[in-house]
């Protein structure tokens, strides 16, 4: 059997988008040159590697023992040409992927720490949400992500193998209130209060939670404006234009002028933030990686 290098780029960035679409997007061909290139790879090897669904891509059982490899090649691939170009770093870079939000709180005291422990350790980052970097993982386009995980904590996918889980950070749900309104004086707040209450929301992602807003209110929520990072909801509720939901991690970086309070009534939202990588003897490096993500999660002030 013989592939060519595109064909199996193709097939890795099929398995990391989850979509037809989306691949030949990533890539710049056509969504049909993608899809003849992973039809003639599924000839070759006599073996069914994707099933194709209304909601996308999934790799089966062999597609996945073969991204394994594939991935692994390519890497190769891409280290002899740093090589040959005099452009290849003293080590292979090791990819770190995070879900949004809890970027600003993680990633720059982590990258201190790799400085400090490993400082000839090569790190390179990504955001993205929860399952396009579970994909990733998968796909061998990132050695280490970090993930959110709520309420009743599944794994971050079904596929087999399981991804080796570890838990960073674990904690409430909070609500951020302007600091000068009369919401949350005591540090807490009714969900009578939050049905009532302007939200500020993140734009909805597909495969996640709304982010904003509180999920467990007695009525549809009342979204006046939609901020896309954390840092524009939070300017929003300092300026009095509304409320969001703000998890554990970022209480270090709530400006002064908000007030943090907790949900009286109801059942506590708990989430957790958890680290994931594919199973099996981990690179030094990722090892590395890994202890920093600990420390620094370990260091971050929790409310």
């Amino acid at each position: 059997m013989e592939w060519s290098s595109t064909t199996l780029r193709m097939f890795r960035a099929l398995a990391e988008t989850g979509s037809f679409t989306a691949a030949a997007a990533a890539l710049g061909y056509s969504q049909s040159a993608v899809s003849r290139q992973v039809a003639a790879l599924e000839r070759s090897t006599g073996r069914r590697l994707v099933d194709r669904r209304a909601d996308g891509a999934r790799l089966t059982a062999a597609g996945s023992v073969l991204l394994r490899h594939a991935s692994a090649a390519l890497d190769e691939i891409d280290r002899a040409e740093r090589v040959l170009s005099g452009a290849a770093p003293a080590v292979a870079p090791i990819r770190l992927g995070v879900f949004t939000s809890v970027g600003a709180a993680l990633i720059p005291e982590t990258l201190a720490l790799m400085r400090r422990h490993a400082p000839d350790v090569e790190v390179t980052t990504r955001e993205g949400s929860t399952p396009a970097l579970t994909r990733s993982v998968r796909a061998g386009t990132v050695n280490v992500a970090v993930l959110s995980s709520r309420q009743p904590f599944r794994p971050p996918d079904d596929q087999a193998p399981l991804l080796e889980v570890e838990t960073l950070i674990e904690g409430d749900l909070l609500v951020a209130v302007p600091a000068r309104g009369d919401l949350g004086l005591d540090g807490s707040v009714t969900l009578a209060e939050l049905a009532a209450a302007s939200w500020i929301a993140g734009p909805q992602t597909t495969g996640e939670p709304a982010m904003g807003v509180w999920p467990a209110l007695p009525q549809r929520p009342a979204v006046s404006h939609v901020a896309r990072d954390w840092l524009g909801k939070l300017t929003l509720v300092g300026a009095g234009h509304g409320v969001t939901t703000i998890p554990p991690y970022l209480v270090g970086l709530v400006p002064a002028s908000v007030r943090l309070a907790r949900v009286a009534d109801g059942e506590p939202v708990t989430g957790r933030v958890v680290m994931a990588r594919l199973p099996g003897p981990a690179d030094p490096a990722v090892s590395a990686l890994a202890d920093c993500l600990r420390e620094a999660a370990a260091g971050l002030p929790l409310a």
